[in-house]
């Protein structure tokens, strides 16, 4: 049955920035596929932790600033310490900076950079590591955006750092492929959130962005719950190095 190739009972993902908003409804999803969720966050996700719960899955939280590169080993081993294993890695912590690119700061270039990129790359190798000594390969799902795909305005560095997750998604897919390792990404459109909730209350721009997409709505973080379920489950086993737009058909318009 085709719908077994969805089951993802007894697999183990580690989810980044699984919070709120998009990171948490990917952490659902794959929670009500059948996985058990290793969230990694700065603060404690406490209604994830009791949603996935709910769900009769098991839940570990990890404490930590991803963009420390030198922690990221040591979270994967508590994982695997915890669990026995890991088979899914999200990567889905992110941050934005905003400032016209004539006057953007080298802090606000690095702090982005770090964390929107550098430790998606260091976050996957650390994973990509135990999926190598566990022997049976596993699944990575980067975030990245629109702005992989597009320039935008006022903000260079989130620009740049979703585009090198675009590139560096294709990159680990060409060298870990061989070792039955799938990397691919998501680039969410316009998404409801606590990231976008002043553009919908600015009226003028709401309606400029809902013209422009052809569903004619804003993004939900359950519009993830398939796309990361498919990407994390053996039904993409021969999809490698793409980056799949959920977006309403921005991208078309």
């Amino acid at each position: 049955m085709i719908s077994h190739a969805f089951n993802l009972a007894g697999k183990v993902a580690i989810v980044t920035g699984c919070d709120t908003g998009l990171g948490q409804g990917m952490a659902l999803g794959l929670a009500q596929a059948g996985c058990d969720i290793v969230g990694i966050n700065i603060v404690e996700p406490t209604d994830t932790i009791a949603k996935v719960e709910a769900l009769g899955r098991r839940f570990l939280s990890l404490k930590a600033d991803v963009s420390n590169t030198e922690a990221l080993e040591g979270l994967v081993g508590q994982a695997v310490a915890t669990f026995g294993r890991v088979d899914i890695l999200v990567n889905n912590a992110g941050i934005i900076r905003r400032d016209d690119a004539i006057n953007f700061s080298e802090k606000d270039w690095d702090d982005v950079m770090n964390i929107n990129v550098k430790s998606v790359f260091f976050m996957s190798q650390a994973v990509a590591r135990q999926f190598i000594a566990q022997g049976h390969g596993g699944k990575i799902v980067n975030i990245a955006s629109m702005l992989s795909f597009q320039g935008g305005i006022r903000v260079p560095s989130y620009t740049a750092s979703k585009s090198g997750v675009m590139g560096i998604t294709r990159l680990m897919a060409n060298e870990w492929a061989k070792h039955g390792i799938n990397i691919n990404a998501i680039a969410p459109g316009y998404m409801a959130t606590n990231n976008t909730a002043a553009l919908r209350a600015d009226e003028e721009r709401n309606a400029e962005i809902l013209g422009r997409i052809p569903a004619n709505r804003w993004g939900t973080p359950d519009d993830l719950m398939g796309p990361v379920v498919f990407l994390s489950s053996p039904a993409s086993d021969y999809i490698n190095g793409y980056t799949i737009a959920v977006d309403g058909g921005w991208l078309a318009r």
